[in-house]
């Protein structure tokens, strides 16, 4: 049997076993029963009453958090030379086009998100088999290929995050750190759930939230009362 470290116990007492937590309350909760001696990253879990497997209750989209992710994305864009200063002074790391998908072939992958423009795409469409397995295949639905990528990455930047839910009916996402304040926190999960209400599959039946669980790296999960965000 794992033992359970000193700090998790504390982390575990603080959680009354069984509660619904107020969005507001977890969010005060997650700074506290976190022990890292990093800015830990804060997540959370919306567990949806969908099937996945078929294609009619696929939930997936876009929300940009109003106090971004906390975190420093790293922007690759791939585009025609016309384009490259206009990326550039977006805030794009990384620019260019046939010396990167040369490097990505040969397995560079160093960057959190790939942009591109439409009429690239088939020369991308080869890089599937590295840029798949690590979600950064650029899509259409993510707003990762347009021919406006001046305000795709200004946006990224900003904290505009893509996510999806998976083969178990959940979706998983960062929205902050623990050194955000706890309104920070609030408004960021405010606007990812209420992006995922919106997001119901007409074909989706029963309960659609099922459950919401905060928690930072390392921390217990915190268990929010999903009426907390009406």
């Amino acid at each position: 049997m794992a033992r359970i470290s000193k700090k998790r116990k504390e982390a575990l007492a603080k959680i009354e076993k069984g509660k619904k937590y107020d969005i507001q309350e977890a969010a005060k909760l997650v700074k506290d029963i976190t022990y890292t001696k990093f800015d830990a990253s804060v997540d959370i879990d919306v567990r949806l009453g969908v099937d996945p497997r078929k294609a009619n209750q696929m939930v997936r989209g876009i929300a940009t958090l109003p106090h971004g992710t906390g975190k420093t994305v790293r922007v690759l864009v791939l585009c025609t030379p016309d384009k490259e200063q206009e990326a550039k002074d977006a805030g794009a790391d990384y620019v260019g086009l046939d010396d990167y998908i040369e490097k990505i072939s040969g397995g560079w992958t160093d960057v959190d998100i790939i942009i591109t423009m439409p009429q690239v795409m088939a020369k991308i469409g080869k890089l599937g088999r590295i840029l798949g397995p690590r979600g950064l295949m650029p899509n259409p639905k993510a707003g990762t290929v347009t021919m406006d990528v001046g305000k795709a990455v200004e946006e990224v930047k900003k904290g505009k995050i893509d996510f999806k839910v998976d083969k178990y009916g959940i979706i998983h996402a960062g929205i902050g750190r623990v050194s955000f304040a706890p309104q920070q926190i609030v408004e960021n999960a405010q606007e990812i759930v209420q992006t995922i209400i919106k997001l119901k599959p007409a074909a989706a039946k029963g309960t659609y939230i099922k459950s919401i669980f905060l928690s930072s790296t390392m921390s217990p999960g915190i268990e929010i009362d999903p009426k907390s965000f009406n």
